[in-house]
């Protein structure tokens, strides 16, 4: 019954997540260390760094958000791939032109990089210890 219920409330989180998606900006870089959120230590390729309208003092350090191309921002033509991706802040973009900054890789899961600047929709995640599944922050 637990599970069920677990499933249940999985599929829930995520049709609303939907609903509820923050439309913004993405672009992406290159140099991933130091960041400002975790020093030297590497975090790996499924990152990003907060625009100044996410940062908030970094209180959004090591938070993960699921990220999906939406559109255009410039005359690349259909740059997304469909797809969505999950990424963890992990550092500051101070003056960026986008909401998040995502590493290249993580950029090239949802649009073509040549676009370079993207419309984007994303959600914030959190996780619980009890279970290994995310459940959207609303």
């Amino acid at each position: 019954m637990e599970k069920t219920t677990l499933i249940f409330v999985g599929i829930i989180a995520s049709l609303v997540s939907f609903a509820s998606a923050t439309p913004g900006i993405a672009t992406f870089y290159t140099n991933y260390v130091p960041s400002a959120c975790f020093g030297s230590q590497d975090q790996g390729k499924m990152i990003a760094a907060a625009g100044d309208a996410l940062w908030n003092n970094g209180a959004v350090c090591g938070k993960i958000f699921t990220v999906t191309c939406t559109g255009p921002r410039n005359p690349v033509p259909h740059p997304c791939t469909g797809k969505s991706v999950t990424v963890k802040i992990v550092d500051h973009c101070p003056g960026c032109p986008s909401t998040i900054d995502l590493s290249r890789e993580a950029f090239a899961l949802i649009a073509n990089p040549v676009a370079g600047i993207i419309n984007i929709d994303y959600n914030q995640y959190a996780y619980f210890t009890s279970s290994s599944s995310p459940l959207l922050l609303q």
